[in-house]
């Protein structure tokens, strides 16, 4: 699925559960939109427009609606739905805008109490994958394009810091990667050299499946966002604009079949080690 796509497609699909679940409510109480608008003091279309999912209901409006349709009780779970949905998409200016090393500690959370983690990239390797090196040259590349104050030391400590849960027991992870990654990338030839190096001794860990997607003129799936699916909970997908968070089950499992497909054409073990030592030797 393109990248805009998707991050248009789940945050309308999204805002019209809620808007389907307030009219559930007004039809429940008996009444009109019209009706509805007018005890709560607003124009008379603005319920329309609301159930329509055409204007985002505020808190406000929500508190408003819940108390006419006699359903107070629905307003703390309907407005922390609004606030779930007002966070699905999160522009990069605002996720960073505090600087790199808040956005990359913001995540920490997650990871601890995640036990299964399937990540696919076409960009870049993982963050969980990454050296040194390689997460100091990548954040560094993304603080001068966006603009950012210089706190990528910290940035990277607080990536590596993350990368512990990587040897903590009672965690699985699936990392697949495109083969364009291990041959394109940040830093340089002794950066990338060092990464692709790394790439096979995480490979070799017991909780670790590494798998490569060979790049082929007759794929069957072609390469997608990048994204991860953290338990079946979470997906997280990583676009040009910003950062996009996708809760609602039947997307999850949207991108768990994805992820599916495009594992069973990757390789792995011996046959992913060669293309990782095949771009080494090309690096070098």
């Amino acid at each position: 699925m393109a990248a805009s796509a998707s991050a248009s497609s789940s945050v309308r699909q999204a805002r019209q559960l809620l808007a389907d679940r307030l009219a559930e409510l007004r039809r429940d109480a008996g009444l009109t939109g019209r009706e509805l608008a007018r005890r709560c003091g607003w124009h008379a279309s603005k319920s329309s427009r609301i159930e329509n999912a055409r204007t985002a209901p505020s808190a406000e409006d929500i508190r408003a609606w819940c108390r006419v349709c006699g359903a107070e009780g629905r307003t703390d779970d309907l407005i922390a739905t609004l606030r779930a949905v007002e966070g699905m998409f999160v522009e990069w200016r605002r996720l960073e805008r505090a600087g790199l090393r808040q956005a990359q500690e913001a995540r920490l959370p997650l990871y601890e109490r995640t036990r299964r983690f399937r990540s696919y990239s076409s960009w870049l390797v993982p963050g969980m994958i990454q050296t040194h090196a390689y997460t100091t040259a990548a954040l560094e590349a993304i603080r001068r394009r966006r603009g950012l104050v210089d706190d990528v030391a910290d940035a990277v400590a607080a990536r590596m810091e993350r990368q512990r849960v990587l040897y903590e027991g009672g965690r699985r992870f699936a990392f697949l990667v495109e083969e364009s990654v291990l041959r394109s990338g940040v830093g340089g030839a002794d950066v990338m050299s060092g990464q692709l190096d790394h790439l096979i001794v995480i490979g070799a860990l017991p909780n670790v499946s590494l798998g490569v997607v060979p790049m082929r003129p007759d794929r069957a799936r072609w390469p997608a966002e990048g994204f991860w699916i953290y338990d079946a909970a979470q997906v997280n997908v990583e676009l040009i604009s910003g950062y996009l968070t996708i809760t609602q089950p039947s997307e999850i499992a949207m991108y768990a079949e994805t992820f599916a497909e495009l594992a069973d054409l990757a390789v792995y073990g011996a046959r992913a080690r060669a293309l990782i030592q095949a771009a080494i030797d090309t690096v070098e």
